[in-house]
């Protein structure tokens, strides 16, 4: 964790020398999520997403950005959903490839903030304190600082111990950037 901050650290302290491409700002989302490998009788559970972003622009084709985002995951089960809270870390590449139009591509860390597993189990079962994930996406830049993006999101962590299950989480955004 110390490691993720000191790079979080100079990820910021390195953009004011690129200031004239730096990209600050908030999103919302609506979050589609499930548990892959899960039981039959599972669905998408419908969240939300909010939080910062903070991005450079390294040239007309190529960016990178990092987003603080409280992101509502889990799964909906025949008798109840299953509630998985977290603030993700996402560190996305981007590639633009006509205008606004870019790819997204990047590693996101999840730490776990709420769950509802001990209230829907009666056996002894926990949930994961963090999740890694890999995200690919697609997004578009609009005038006046306004964006639209979606993204897949896959998780590379199981979020029970001792039981397989990986997060799965389909996300579409708006965002605005202040500069």
């Amino acid at each position: 964790m110390k490691n993720l901050t000191i790079i979080a650290a100079a990820f910021f302290i390195s953009s004011t020398v690129f200031s004239q491409e730096l990209d600050l700002g908030i999103k919302l989302g609506s979050n589609f999520a499930s548990i892959s490998d899960a039981q039959q009788g599972s669905s998408s559970r419908t969240g939300f997403q909010a939080g910062a972003f903070a991005g450079i622009k390294f040239s007309e084709k190529t960016a990178i950005q990092l987003d603080v985002l409280y992101s509502q995951q889990g799964a909906a089960f025949d008798a109840s959903d299953f509630e998985l809270s977290y603030v993700n870390l996402p560190l996305v590449f981007k590639y633009y490839l006509a205008g606004g139009l870019h790819l997204q591509a990047g590693p996101q860390f999840g730490i776990l903030v709420d769950d509802n597993v001990k209230e829907l189990y009666t056996e002894v079962v926990e949930a994961q304190s963090s999740d890694v994930s890999g995200i690919i996406g697609v997004g578009y830049d609009l005038p006046f600082g306004l964006r639209v993006d979606g993204r897949y999101n896959f998780g590379f962590t199981d979020v029970l111990k001792d039981i397989s299950g990986k997060n799965s989480v389909v996300t579409l955004a708006v965002g605005f950037s202040f500069l």
